[in-house]
This record gives C-alpha cells, sequence and structure tokens, in this order.
C-alpha cells in the first residue's frame, strides 16, 4: 500500500476534488467558526434510528432526539429527558416524571403519551425491550408528565433499558410518529434532542447536517456524556461523509474536516506526527467482529455446517487484516464478551484458539452432507474495515470448503438486504460481517446477537430455547457473582448451538484538530465539544 506517502503530498495541495463538492454550500470564514465539521464512520443511511443498528444511524439518532435516561462517562445511568422516577409495589410499579418546558422541534411540547408511545415502538425492536415488554401489564400517561409502567414481574435492569445509548436507544418521538410500525422507517424527523436535522442540505452518500434547536432545555447536570447537559455549541454541524482513507487524511490535515471519527490504523502515525491534531482513543470499549450466519436457509440453518468452520476460523487473521500485527489494538481468543465486560470468561475457547485446519473444516462439511450449496457474503465495499474483514471471510470460507461468493454493493444496500428473511436466490443472504461495540455486548440482555427467539431475533434469525432460558436466568440473578456464573454456562452452550462465530476485538482511535475541544470518552458523538 502506498497510502502513506500519496498522503505526504495531499496534505500540502489543494482539498480533493471529492471533498471539494461536500463543502457547497460555502462557509465564509466567520460561519466556518461556528460549524464543526465531522467525518463519520459511516453514513446516515436512513432517518429513523429503530430502523437499523448501523452507528451511523445511531449517532444521527443523538443528534436529533434524547432518550429518558443516559450513561455518564462512567456509564452509570443518569435522568436525562426524565426528571426522576419512583418505584412502588415492591418494583412492580415505576412513576416516571419528565423535565419542563422540554419541546419537540416542532414547537410542541415533550408530553408524557410521547413517552409511552415512543417506549411501545422501542420495546418491539430492543432485545432488552422486548424482555420489558413481555414483562409490562400496563403502561399509561397520568398526566403531562408523569407516566407510570405496572409489571407483572420484576425487571431490574430498567434505567439501563430506557437509558441504553445504542442498539438500539429507546430515543422520545412524537406520539404520531411513535405509533408508527418500528419496521416501516419513517422519512421526516421532529427530534426531541439538541440538533435539528436539516431535510434540504442532506445528500445522500455525501453530507448530512443539523443546526442547533434553540428551543432546546438542557438537563440541568454538567455535561457527562449522555448523562449530563448535551450542550450544542456549534451553530450547524455537518456529517461529511468520506469512504476513502486518503482522503479523509488529508482533509483533516489541510483544516477542512475538524474531527474524523474513526482513522484507518495504517494512517494513525502520519496523523499523530501532525502538531495540529489531536489522536487518542475515545470509545474504550472497542469494536467486536462476528461471522454472523443466516439461520433461516441452506447451508447455515444445519449447525453441524457452522460448527466445521470453527476448524479454520483464525481471529489473529481477521484482526492483523484491518489492524496490522500491534497487538495493543486487538485481542484474539474472544468469546461471547468484549474485554470490558465483568462477564468474559474464557469457557469453551479451545474451540477456536487450537489448531486451525482448513482440511478439518472441509472434512467437517463432507460429513454435514454439505451439497455445494452456493453461500451469499453481504460484502460492502465502502466501509474500510468491513470491506477488509469481509474479504478475508470469503476467502476463508472457500478455502474451508463452501461455495462462497461476494454480493457487493455499498454500505446503504448492505443495510436493506441484511432484513430480507427470503432465499440469496431470491435477494436474501447467507453471512456476512457484523460489527458491534463493546457497550452493545456487555452482558446477555443487552447483547443483539445473543438473542435466539427465531424470527423475533436480530438479523440472521437464530433459535435456541436453551440460549434464551440462560438469559431470562442471567436477568434473574442477585449478584454479579451469580451472574458470572451464568454467563460462564451461556458461553458453553453459545459453542454448541453457534448463532454467530466471534472474530476478534480491535480499538480505534479518533483524529480531530486542536482548534476543537477533547471530545467528551466513552462514545464519539460531535456534542459537548466547542471551538477554543
Amino acid at each position: 500500500m502506498h497510502r502513506r506517502s500519496l498522503l505526504t503530498g495531499l496534505a500540502a495541495a489543494t482539498l480533493p476534488l471529492p471533498l471539494a463538492r461536500l463543502s457547497a454550500p460555502a462557509l465564509a470564514q466567520g460561519a466556518a467558526a461556528h460549524t464543526l465539521r465531522f467525518i463519520p464512520q459511516a453514513d446516515v443511511t436512513t432517518l429513523d434510528p429503530l430502523n437499523t443498528t448501523s452507528y451511523g444511524v445511531r449517532n444521527h439518532g443523538h443528534m436529533c432526539w434524547d432518550t429518558l435516561y443516559g450513561p455518564d462517562t462512567s456509564f452509570v445511568m443518569r435522568p436525562q429527558l426524565a426528571e426522576g422516577h419512583v418505584v412502588e409495589d415492591d418494583g412492580l410499579r415505576w412513576v416516571f416524571t419528565l423535565r419542563a418546558g422540554t419541546k419537540f422541534h416542532d414547537g410542541t411540547p415533550i408530553r408524557a403519551q410521547d413517552a409511552v408511545a415512543s417506549i411501545a415502538r422501542w420495546s418491539a425492536r430492543d432485545t432488552l425491550g422486548q424482555t420489558l415488554r413481555a414483562r409490562t401489564e400496563a403502561m399509561t400517561a397520568l398526566d403531562d408528565r408523569r407516566f407510570e409502567i405496572r409489571l407483572k414481574q420484576k425487571f431490574g435492569p430498567m434505567l439501563e433499558a430506557l437509558g441504553k445509548p445504542s442498539s438500539y436507544p429507546c430515543f422520545i418521538f412524537p406520539e404520531r410518529f411513535a405509533t408508527v410500525d418500528p419496521t416501516t422507517p419513517f422519512t421526516e424527523v421532529v427530534g426531541s434532542g439538541p440538533y435539528r436535522f436539516v431535510a434540504s442540505e442532506r445528500l445522500s452518500g455525501a453530507r448530512v447536517v443539523y443546526q442547533r434547536f434553540a428551543d432546546y432545555v438542557p438537563n440541568p447536570n454538567p455535561p457527562s456524556l449522555l448523562g449530563g447537559a448535551k450542550i450544542a455549541h456549534f451553530e450547524r454541524v455537518e456529517f461529511n461523509i468520506i469512504t476513502d482513507a486518503g482522503t479523509a487524511a488529508a482533509a483533516i490535515q489541510s483544516g477542512e474536516i475538524d474531527w474524523y471519527e474513526q482513522v484507518a490504523p495504517d494512517l494513525r502515525p502520519l496523523l499523530a506526527r501532525n502538531r495540529d491534531i489531536t489522536v487518542e482513543r475515545v470509545d474504550f470499549g472497542g469494536l467486536m467482529a462476528h461471522l454472523r450466519f443466516n439461520h433461516l436457509h441452506a447451508p447455515f440453518d444445519d449447525v453441524r455446517v457452522r460448527r466445521a468452520l470453527l476448524h479454520s476460523i483464525n481471529q489473529a487473521d481477521f484482526m492483523t487484516s484491518i489492524m496490522g500485527t500491534d497487538r495493543a489494538l486487538w485481542s484474539d481468543g474472544m468469546g461471547v464478551f468484549p474485554r470490558s465486560s465483568p462477564l468474559v470468561n474464557d469457557e469453551g475457547l479451545s474451540a477456536l484458539t487450537g489448531p486451525r485446519s482448513f482440511d478439518r473444516a472441509r472434512a467437517a462439511l463432507r460429513e454435514a452432507g454439505y451439497a455445494n450449496q452456493p453461500v451469499t457474503v453481504l460484502h460492502p465495499t465502502d466501509v474500510v474495515n468491513n470491506n477488509t474483514l469481509t474479504t478475508v471471510l470469503t476467502d476463508t470460507l472457500k478455502r474451508s470448503g463452501l461455495n462462497a461468493e461476494s454480493a457487493t454493493s455499498d454500505w446503504g444496500t448492505v443495510l436493506q438486504r441484511r432484513g430480507r428473511m427470503t432465499p440469496p436466490s431470491e435477494g436474501g443472504w447467507n453471512a456476512l460481517i457484523v460489527l458491534f461495540g463493546g457497550v452493545d455486548l456487555g452482558n446477555p440482555g443487552v447483547h443483539p446477537l445473543l438473542r435466539a427467539n427465531g424470527r423475533r431475533a436480530w438479523f440472521g434469525w437464530p433459535t435456541s430455547p436453551a440460549l434464551e432460558a440462560l438469559r431470562d436466568e442471567w436477568l434473574e440473578a442477585p449478584d454479579l457473582d451469580a451472574q458470572k456464573g451464568i454467563a460462564r454456562r451461556l458461553q458453553a452452550q453459545f459453542w454448541q448451538d453457534l448463532p454467530y462465530i466471534p472474530l476478534g476485538q480491535y480499538f480505534v482511535d479518533s483524529a480531530w484538530r486542536k482548534s476543537i475541544s477533547t471530545p467528551q470518552k466513552g462514545m464519539a458523538l460531535p456534542i459537548n465539544v466547542r471551538r477554543v
């Protein structure tokens, strides 16, 4: 790769043409001082944050909407849109009160009715929300600012559910949006958060624009990730979609971009040498890569075919393909949970850490009766790490004896196609690479890929009554020690059912110009950042 030598020239040259097209409408120097120019990890492919677990869309959601609760920088849940709550009837009645004076972007007040409808829509979609929904007897608005949730069965992680920062956050929408079927994405944004979405300036694949909402009433507590005040210090925030890492690095070096969310690992040394740029880790939870199977169609509807790949998958191959050989940037020997989770354990890891053998994988496929069916691998070519990991995956599947083929497309098309339950020959799929942050994988309650409730599960739709029972048992555990024991048994069952295969954990740095303040650690969100 000649990227490093190329960029030395690019940084000193004029702005590359692709970025020049993004900068319209042109900003005068004074206006530029009030604009934050941000390169997100991926485009905002849909306006509805319940329509996808894409982190690009999730972050768009946090720009536009508030949640009732949110994690502070220590990931303790704090009131956000809520003022507070009381718990009664031995944990079976929760009464929540909204903060006074809050408004939607159309000027209407945020009411308890909006919160009730939003929770109902979210709980049909989210993994932890589905559990809350099953345990809820009734949810009712008591007046404009108060609502209650009456439970049939205790639900300890109530605040963790309502304050989830990721996959999927329980954003509060106007009631008319919240009553839309969660499988039908809405196409208009009427937010409850610090920034308004500027629909007229959206350019798919190129630019998303947000403008400060003047009537936003921040949380009265000091800023602390999503559990305190969310301050819009900039009049305008631009998400510039630049998928080429070289162009992105050149843009931040030239000063045309303020913040590059995820730096390509091989470009980190180049940017770190620039005295005007800070390169640091913002998200310490890291990212985990997974091979997700489609359990509805052959060949991966047969667990023996899925298990055959345990002979040949090498986590280190996947991690070095995107992060290089510096082991400070990645970990192999990974099971179900990330390193940041107190539940991480080594149960059954020998399935992936023993000697690797493509011959044994091919033999296991023959024993399983694999009949050379095509294996369609969804392959986004415009997301750097996903593109590279999918290339390695397709090669690994072929060498293991599978008739694998990459279905190349852009990221938006992958997000649309992965939701199809139809056979691959009719527009569906068999396998794909899935990336989730540690924040989404820390325990069985929030872990999207561990749900195994069939067609209600996350894309891939595995079915395992045993995994579901262990998840329910974890939710009832009285303390962390009990949770750890359940997590170990769950991971043992995981290797038997194999809803997916972990491919390793890695860590990515952000880069920002020293003309803006240091972003809050925990999640790379362009909120509470100011020009200095």
